[in-house]
């Protein structure tokens, strides 16, 4: 890795940022019940930052402060690997950014330098495809930094960066292993979604907390409509099995929803496919676990999984969109099988993402407030952060209206029929 040399009055303007939005973001996210921070004697603290262009020269690092566990397949090496590859992102429009203490890794920002209406941003490389995103850190140092040694680092890191007007980091959690408030000196921050985890230690204590007998009742009956169509089959499939046919079948499933929803689908859109099947081909680096149930042996219901040690993240679900197989809910009948089987397999956690679902409501018991965080890099970045905060609390209000959306939705649908298009162009989620 090279160390850049940033410009001096840049770091002032950046620090200057950060510690003026710690009031701000304290009052937001307390400390985390019970957790003393260690004072950090910044005059003495060798807190350093270097940036690579090169995702391989960094992963002996990336894989050490990942290697306790992950907030997100957005923080796996191999999972960013193989999205730059797909994606054929040039090492110029690459950043990763480690910052250090007395020479130790204490966080690693691993940024996408990309173009969004003529805008120049550094943000996380994967976008709205997966539930959250996070510095991938050593969470005892950076606790133990404090704030003002939190909010050193994160300058010197940030000061590592030229080429944009500004840094959008989206859907960060404000609590990680149970420590909160450990980037709340990461630029200014605006709340706008809510993650939705499945926290047990086994499938008896999941089904105790989570199912009332009216709710195991309502499962029974669905399942037993299911099975009188025929004969219903649930597998786990893993890398290097016979996905392809699962997938290609969960791909037609989820573009039949979108037809319906009226908004474009954006793994065929964006030309998604193949990164998701090069993550489940053998060797990837990536651990897929693919859920399947099947009627009579056609494929019903898909869940696409990544797993990280003891936490399973879902990425895509689908299920048949004929009406009749529909009467047997395939989809509540899939992820009922996988709530049964994954936490006997050792998994702690269940990931869902964020926005609020039936099944997340079913069966998520841990709800995890997620930031938006802002630094701009210049004046022209200051004053687009400013525009793009109000225009995600407006949208954050209409969202929240039932009213204001139907009416908003209206509307946009139809432009798009004024304009000639048949369905809606939606932007990536929460951008």
């Amino acid at each position: 890795m090279q160390s850049a040399a940033g410009d001096c009055r840049g770091r002032e303007l950046i620090l200057n940022a950060a510690l003026s939005a710690l009031p701000e973001t304290a009052s937001d996210t307390p400390t985390a019940s019970g957790f003393a921070v260690a004072g950090l004697d910044l005059s003495r603290a060798d807190i350093a930052a270097s940036v690579s262009h090169d995702i391989e020269a960094v992963e002996t690092v990336w894989r050490a402060l990942s290697a306790n566990g992950i907030e997100s397949p957005g923080q796996s090496y191999d999972f960013i690997r193989l999205w730059i590859r797909d994606r054929r992102i040039a090492p110029a429009d690459q950043r990763f950014v480690v910052g250090t203490l007395d020479g130790q890794p204490v966080a690693l920002l691993p940024l996408h330098r990309k173009t969004v209406r003529g805008v120049p941003v550094f943000t996380w490389f994967p976008g709205a495809h997966a539930g959250c995103y996070a510095p991938v850190a050593d969470i005892p140092k950076l606790a133990a930094l404090g704030p003002a040694g939190r909010a050193a680092l994160w300058q010197a890191m940030i000061g590592q960066l030229s080429g944009a007007d500004l840094v959008y980091l989206r859907s960060i959690p404000i609590e990680v292993d149970g420590q909160a408030g450990l980037f709340d000196e990461l630029g200014s921050t605006l709340t706008v979604e809510t993650l939705y985890r499945s926290q047990y230690s086994s499938w008896e204590e999941c089904d105790k907390l989570q199912r009332s007998k009216s709710r195991r009742k309502h499962d029974r009956q669905q399942g037993d409509r299911l099975a009188a169509m025929g004969e219903v089959g649930f597998e786990e499939i893993r890398n290097g099995g016979d996905m392809r046919q699962a997938i290609e079948t969960m791909f037609v499933q989820r573009a039949a929803r979108f037809k319906v929803m009226g908004v474009r689908d954006p793994f065929v859109h964006d030309r998604l496919t193949d990164f998701y099947h090069a993550m489940a081909a053998q060797g990837s680096g990536v651990d897929v676990r693919l859920h399947v149930l099947r009627l009579n042996d056609a494929i019903v219901a898909v869940r696409y999984n990544v797993v990280h040690n003891d936490r399973m993240f879902c990425l895509i679900s689908s299920m048949s969109d004929d009406p009749a197989i529909q009467n047997g809910s395939p989809g509540k009948q899939c992820l009922l099988r996988v709530m049964q089987t994954v936490f006997d397999q050792g998994m702690r956690v269940f990931d869902m993402g964020s926005g609020f679902t039936d099944e997340k409501r079913h069966w998520c018991n841990v709800q995890t407030p997620m930031r938006q965080h802002y630094i701009g890099l210049n004046a022209r970045g200051t004053q687009i952060v400013g525009l793009h905060q109000t225009f995600q609390k407006a949208r954050a209000s209409i969202k929240a209206n039932k009213q204001l959306k139907a009416a908003v939705r209206n509307i946009q649908a139809l432009i798009y029929r004024l304009s000639g298009r048949k369905t809606v162009e939606t932007a990536e989620k929460s951008d």
